[in-house]
């Protein structure tokens, strides 16, 4: 709707620019034709009269000019079109600049929480500088926690984009133990990229002197990959026209850089993205529907500041689906607290207050399922729990 809404309004626009442009041009070719015709009235004059008559054409064509006054026209035609221009300017405005406000709740906040989200947030991108600013003006040095962890990380990151393995291995090794299956693999990609780097830039007996140092202890889980890795030996100074060119693939850096990423947050009990990203990116998503409850409900400021749950549905996609929601397929209402999902005996569910109410339309204890329309009680249905 708001697209049509755009589109409608930059047409109209682009119209009256085209009709504008027309009718300026008109004028010009006007006032162009008027002095050309004097110029040729001068041209053709006897020499004898000449300074009297030319008197004489100049004024009639001052006149003339002034007569049809083509400075006001197209003064009059670029003030209609910058009138237009304005109108469509509030239209994109009004849809891709609104006062955000409206959808402002009055929520209160655990400064500590958002100090510490903030500063997570910042150690988290590398900005140690300016978090060790807000943690020391706010006067909050636990939320400063995570800092040495992210600091290391960050190091970590540095030594890679020089392809430099050994810190991430130094940490990987440190933490063999606490690593999951795919942390412990993470290994056997660093010690992969490494050999193939050292047999493109250095020799055959350097690339296999580096491979007995370092893939033969990994050999007993991982043989497949590393006689994959040896028989690249043979294919030196060729690798391109060889059946393992895939693993010369100059995003592994970067696969493997994601990689250490998850488990190093994993490790931290923290998320793979930023919290705080998270939050701003789902609130930009949500913000277009907001808005427009926010106007639907200007009359009902208290009950809009009261309400536990939205009214309408909010779709912010499955990237921010952190966790399994239940939408009663008779109410429409999503599960909570309150309201709770339950199963019935037959293996369908449906919230509580929607057993509530189709138990109360018939008898007290009994109801027949939305569904299968098997005989219910409302004593065999027991809450769910996602």
């Amino acid at each position: 709707m708001e697209l049509s809404t755009i589109k409608d309004g930059f047409d109209r626009v682009a119209k009256k620019q085209k009709l504008s442009n027309s009718k300026s041009q008109d004028v010009i070719d006007q006032v162009k034709n008027e002095i050309g015709g004097a110029l040729v009235k001068i041209q053709s004059l006897n020499s004898e009269t000449v300074p009297l008559d030319q008197k004489s054409i100049l004024s009639d064509l001052k006149n003339t000019l002034n007569g049809s006054t083509p400075e006001r026209m197209l003064e009059g035609l670029q003030k209609e079109l910058n009138a237009n221009i304005i109108k469509y300017m509030k239209l994109l405005e009004k849809i891709f600049v609104p006062d955000l406000s409206r959808a402002h709740r009055d929520v209160e906040f655990d400064f500590h929480t958002v100090n510490k989200i903030l500063a997570d947030h910042l150690y988290r991108q590398g900005w140690f500088e300016i978090g060790d600013s807000l943690v020391n003006e706010a006067g909050e040095p636990q939320a400063a926690a995570l800092r040495s962890q992210f600091l290391e990380f960050h190091q970590i990151l540095e030594a890679l984009k020089e392809k430099n393995i050994y810190p991430a291995l130094k940490w990987i090794i440190a933490n063999r133990e606490k690593l999951t299956n795919s942390g412990l693999n993470l290994e056997l990609k660093l010690r992969k990229v490494q050999f193939m780097e050292t047999l493109q830039n250095g020799t055959q007996a350097e690339a296999l002197n580096y491979a007995r140092a370092h893939l033969a202890p990994l050999a007993l889980f991982n043989l497949e990959e590393i006689q994959k890795l040896m028989a690249c030996l043979l294919w030196q100074g060729r690798f391109e026209s060889s059946p393992y060119s895939d693993l010369k693939d100059p995003t592994q850096w970067a696969k493997i850089t994601e990689e250490l990423n998850r488990q190093f947050c994993s490790l931290m009990g923290q998320p793979y993205s930023s919290p705080l990203t998270m939050a701003v990116s789902a609130g930009f998503e949500a913000l277009p529907t907001l808005l427009k409850l926010a106007n639907v409900m200007a009359a009902k400021k208290p009950e809009w500041q009261a309400m536990m749950h939205l009214p309408v549905p909010v779709d912010l996609g499955n990237e921010f689906q952190f966790h399994s929601i239940f939408v009663c397929p008779v109410s429409r209402d999503q599960g909570s607290e309150e309201n709770p999902p339950m199963l019935l005996p037959c293996g369908h569910a449906i919230c509580n207050q929607s057993i509530m109410k189709l138990s109360k339309s018939n008898s007290p204890e009994n109801f027949k399922c939305p569904y299968c329309k098997a005989d219910v009680s409302v004593t065999q249905c027991r809450q769910l729990h996602f």
